[in-house]
């Protein structure tokens, strides 16, 4: 009896996923964000209320104040010590309630002053110039200010960045004059002054804001609902639905680990309910959650960044960032129905899905993401001018959304996660303008591309190899807005040289899509980490699965590279869909070849030629395309062939 018991539970008893308190336990591990001082109480209201005032006082400062650059960059950066030590401790896992130790007191009081003792003296401190460093006052609080941001970076970044960082600094201070280098670093706008802080400050802190805005309408919700009522019931749905949702989600959370466990504590159940191994589920997770910080036309808010680096429109970059993003994701979606077929796996029945009839009446969720990339895109106003009126679209979005209407007191917490969100990003992207300042110090980056064109004898190929290692490396466990300040400083400078002659646009399309792959790239895959631990799985495996349903991503950059085109430079409408009509068929080879199914199980041979037939496809070149596609359709025809005589049989 006992048996039948058994056998008559519902089929997700036996799904081995984690719990609310599990995925809780995931963000504590695989995101700093998460890792949180615990205030109750008196004190937890007035840091509530320190952190809104910060959001609000941001949004006021960006919008409105005339004041110089060194007085608004060194104030924000003073109130970011102050909240960010309020809120990361010493190390992880430190659940003491309403504690804060001496130590971090002083290391935050210390750099904070740094920051504001700036902000109060600017003018004479510009005046004096580099001779500000003869003052050993003024060298003792620069670097007792950086060195505070940097244990700060170490406790809601991670150490990875800060590695680069302290290699960067010993090279710069023994290569270069002490007394210059504290200037370039903490005086001058070349470091932690530069253009990431000053366009984090500007515009990311106000989009950050937004996001938090839009989370609380039920957006989050109404994309993974609209993704199943679209892609459900079809064979292996939900696996579908995470890329389509995690692509809608992504572009707006700004966090690969973030989006990762907020969707895929709904969709990796979801997918193993259906019969997808644990292992599959969370790399599909990861996979097409690290994809949502390349989907235009946030893409994680680092375009915003790219803008600003190549001196072009935003809009530009979100319409440059199109067609790679479909390849994107169009690989993933094509790797998991391939696997769903091998594994004979059905979609959710549509008695079980959310009514698209239902959804529709909901679309005005959208309005706020529409009403900010129409006033961006043509120009109407600033950038940080269109964020403010669409989180002002969003509270009143949230007023006509019945099922969660927005009230205060989520309007509070919004402000209060904006801020939150704020610091990792901002020390991140103060570090990042502490490894362009040491390089711009030391000339270390024509010495860099010195190297790599010696080492590549001037073949493009060998140097986006060269370099793709370098932007994995580089990215590891570090924010998206971080990782492309870094890249952007450190490894597109060497595609632009005149030795390797790639176009500015290209390169930082290129190192911008390694540093983000690096979130499911073993070893460091904290993505994939993250979703295996929601689906209980191997934490590598999963991480190696990733890689190979995101393929497209090792892939699609080098074709930026080699063949602008892709980005819509130069490019003629019959250029642009002879290049997406190949890259999709290629992307199709390359994924059934590295699944090992297309309409049966595809031998070693077979494997290798359709592999093959896919990269000669994504190969720029008109004799190219026509091989790779004669063998893509040779493969497609055999297969069919062969399985009509199996079902004949």
């Amino acid at each position: 009896m006992a048996s039948n018991k058994e056998n008559t539970k519902p089929a997700e008893a036996f799904v081995d996923v984690g719990s609310a308190e599990d995925v809780d336990a995931v963000m504590k591990k695989y995101d700093r964000e998460s890792n949180v001082r615990i205030w109750e109480g008196v004190p937890a209201t007035i840091i509530r209320v320190l952190m809104i005032a910060f959001s609000l006082i941001c949004i006021g400062v960006t919008l409105f104040s005339t004041a110089l650059m060194e007085i608004r960059l060194m104030s924000f950066l003073g109130m970011i010590i102050i909240i960010g030590y309020l809120n990361f401790p010493f190390k992880k896992g430190d659940t003491r309630v309403n504690h804060i130790p001496i130590y971090d007191i002083v290391l935050m009081v210390a750099g904070a002053f740094g920051c504001f003792y700036y902000c109060f003296n600017a003018q004479n401190i510009i005046k004096l110039a580099t001779r500000v460093t003869k003052n050993n006052f003024m060298i003792a609080i620069a670097i007792i200010t950086i060195l505070s941001l940097m244990e700060l970076c170490r406790r809601s970044v991670g150490i990875p960045i800060l590695c680069v960082i302290v290699v960067l600094l010993g090279y710069t201070f023994y290569n270069v004059r002490f007394g210059k280098v504290i200037y370039d670093l903490f005086y001058a706008t070349s470091g932690i002054m530069g253009t990431p802080v000053n366009v984090c400050a500007k515009y990311i802190v106000v989009f950050i804001i937004f996001g938090a805005f839009l989370e609380r309408t039920g957006i989050s919700a109404f994309f993974i609902d609209l993704a199943n009522s679209v892609a459900g019931a079809s064979a292996g749905g939900p696996a579908k639905v995470a890329v389509l949702s995690s692509a809608l989600c992504g572009m707006v959370s700004g966090s690969s680990v973030g989006n990762t466990v907020t969707t895929g504590s709904v969709t990796i159940p979801m997918m193993k309910k259906t019969g997808y191994k644990s292992d599959f589920a969370g790399a599909v997770e990861a996979a097409a959650s690290t994809g949502g910080q390349i989907m235009p036309p946030i893409m994680g808010a680092a375009a915003f960044l790219m803008a600003e680096y190549m001196g072009v429109t935003y809009a530009e970059i979100a319409l440059r960032a199109i067609l790679p993003a479909i390849l994107y994701f169009t690989g993933i979606y094509i790797a998991v129905h391939l696997e769903a077929k091998k594994l004979g796996l059905k979609g959710v029945p549509k008695d079980q899905l959310p009514k698209f009839s239902k959804l529709i009446k909901k679309v005005y969720l959208l309005f706020p993401i529409v009403l900010l990339v129409v006033m961006v895109s043509t120009n109407t106003r600033t950038m940080q001018f269109s964020a403010a009126v669409a989180i002002v679209a969003t509270i009143v979005v949230g007023l006509i959304n019945r099922d969660d209407p927005i009230t205060i007191k989520k309007c509070l917490d919004a402000l209060e996660a904006g801020a939150k969100g704020t610091i990792s990003v901002a020390v991140a992207c103060a570090m990042a303008g502490v490894v362009s300042g040491c390089i711009t110090s030391t000339g270390l980056a024509s010495k860099m591309i010195s190297a790599i064109v010696s080492v590549s004898q001037g073949h493009a190929m060998v140097a986006l190899v060269l370099t793709m290692l370098c932007c994995i490396v580089l990215g590891m466990g570090v924010p998206t807005t971080a990782t492309y300040c870094i890249m952007a400083a450190t490894c597109a400078p060497i595609l632009v040289s005149p030795e390797i002659g790639i176009p500015v646009m290209a390169a930082h399309f290129f190192v911008f899509y390694f540093g983000i792959v690096a979130d499911i790239t073993p070893p460091v895959a904290l993505a994939a980490y993250a979703g295996s631990a929601i689906a209980k799985s191997s934490p590598m495996k999963t991480a190696f699965i990733a890689s190979r349903l995101a393929i497209a991503a090792f892939i699609v950059p080098y074709i930026c590279a080699l063949n602008p085109q892709m980005l819509l430079i130069d490019a003629s409408v019959l250029s642009v869909i002879q290049i997406v009509i190949s890259a999709i068929i290629g992307i199709f080879g390359v994924s059934a070849g590295l699944s090992g199914f297309l309409y049966k199980p595809m031998n070693i041979v077979t494997r290798i030629l359709a592999i093959a037939g896919g990269l000669t496809l994504l190969i720029p070149g008109l004799l190219t395309d026509i091989i790779g596609l004669v063998i893509i359709v040779g493969l497609v025809f055999i297969q069919k062939a062969g399985t009509s005589k199996q079902a004949a049989a």
